[in-house]
């Protein structure tokens, strides 16, 4: 197959907020082009997106996973729910034997080794690591343990039935599993390609952390009774971010296969996956400190490019730092882009089989319009991506 990338380029401005802190509480932070610069980890923005295709409904739960150590108890679930006599311990014991047979390696955490010597429960073994699998995978492992149940030791002492286990979770993968990968450090064939690689996100300009000194009254005090029921302070940062994604189509296309679905073409589940993609990614939010700060905005400005060569991040373009000398940093940021993109891409890109779309607000991003096609919505971005993704892969290699 033909390589495909779809990159995806946000700017963003977040008012005071923490969206991701480091060890100490404070916002996170980078230092890019000599200067102090805002920063939210990737790995902040992949779990804000994946949330919301589930918040949102972008997908059916049938074509999302579930990433958890408790994968024992959430497969002990999923037997019960098929049989209701098998409950409790017995569902746990053909739970835990089945993750085995997948080749992951389970145990009982001491934390909850030492609660059962207190409470006389039997303890729900954990895997040593987090396991993202998807529903149907779950589904699949659930009815294997069922076919097992009269003596799931001896049923997995039969190779064929390990091996089975071991198809059933590499198999049939679920979309956010497709896109984010997974990975298991002692069980290497377990391991999933991620399709979506995922930039962190960095503020254009230069950014000095500040602190609020907050006070709490306690509303129980006399008129006597005087100062505040508690003090304290939060660190918080304001900027406009740069944010990037890149969504290699094949490795999507490869993972998903003939997709979820039996009656479907090839290139549906791939399309739904880059529709949920483009749409969670451009929507969501991290929600760190949000209840301190309220910190709800959408981009300013979002680019996205459908191509064949390789990925292009657009950071370069803010290696300068945006001064803010015309009193913010948005149409600085988005001048900057419209004159960056066109070299980068005349002297590195594929500029006569790259597609191009721009959904942008206000006066600020004009300039922006010179890039691509304009869309007036993100649905209407959504759609159209959709559409030229599938025309893409249906074309010969």
């Amino acid at each position: 197959m033909t390589r495909i990338f779809l990159d995806v380029h946000a700017l963003q401005t977040v008012p005071p907020s923490n969206l991701n802190r480091d060890d100490t509480g404070a916002p996170k932070t980078a230092v890019y082009g000599g200067v102090p610069r805002a920063r939210v980890s990737s790995q902040a923005w992949k779990r804000a997106t994946r949330t919301y295709f589930a918040d949102e409904h972008l997908l059916e739960p049938s074509e999302l996973g579930v990433r958890t150590k408790k994968v024992v108890e959430v497969l002990a679930e999923r037997i019960a729910a098929l049989d209701e006599s098998l409950r409790g311990e017995r569902a746990l014991v053909l739970a835990d034997e089945t993750v085995k047979a997948t080749g992951l390696k389970t145990e009982v955490p001491k934390r909850k080794a030492d609660a059962a010597k207190e409470t006389g429960e039997i303890p729900a073994p954990e895997a040593k690591y987090l396991v993202f699998l998807s529903a149907r995978q779950l589904e699949g492992l659930a009815r294997l343990a069922l076919d097992g149940a009269a003596d799931i030791t001896a049923f997995f002492k039969d190779k064929a039935n390990k091996d089975k286990a071991r198809e059933i979770a590499d198999s049939r993968h679920s979309v956010d599993v497709a896109l984010f990968g997974r990975m298991v450090a002692d069980a290497a064939d377990f391991n999933v390609d991620a399709a979506v690689q995922v930039a962190h996100a960095i503020s254009v300009h230069r950014v000095e952390i500040e602190s609020d000194y907050y006070t709490a009254v306690d509303d129980k005090n006399t008129e006597e009774e005087t100062g505040a029921g508690m003090i304290g302070t939060v660190d918080f940062n304001s900027a406009t971010l740069y944010r990037y994604a890149a969504l290699g189509i094949h490795q999507l296309a490869a993972t998903l296969g003939q997709g979820l679905r039996d009656d479907e073409p090839r290139t549906d589940p791939v399309r739904r996956a880059v529709e949920a993609f483009v749409h969670g990614f451009v929507a969501s939010l991290p929600t760190g400190k949000i209840n301190t700060f309220g910190h709800h905005t959408l981009p300013d400005a979002v680019v996205v490019k459908l191509r064949t060569t390789r990925p292009i991040s657009f950071v370069a373009a803010f290696e300068e730092p945006v001064r803010g000398d015309q009193g913010g940093h948005v149409r600085e940021a988005s001048d900057r882009l419209a004159a960056y993109v066109p070299d980068i891409e005349r002297a590195y890109g594929d500029e006569e089989s790259t597609l191009t779309w721009v959904l942008r607000v206000g006066p600020n991003t004009l300039k922006l319009t010179d890039l691509g096609t304009e869309t007036d919505t993100l649905s209407g971005l959504v759609a159209a991506v959709g559409s030229a993704v599938v025309e893409r892969l249906e074309q010969p290699a």
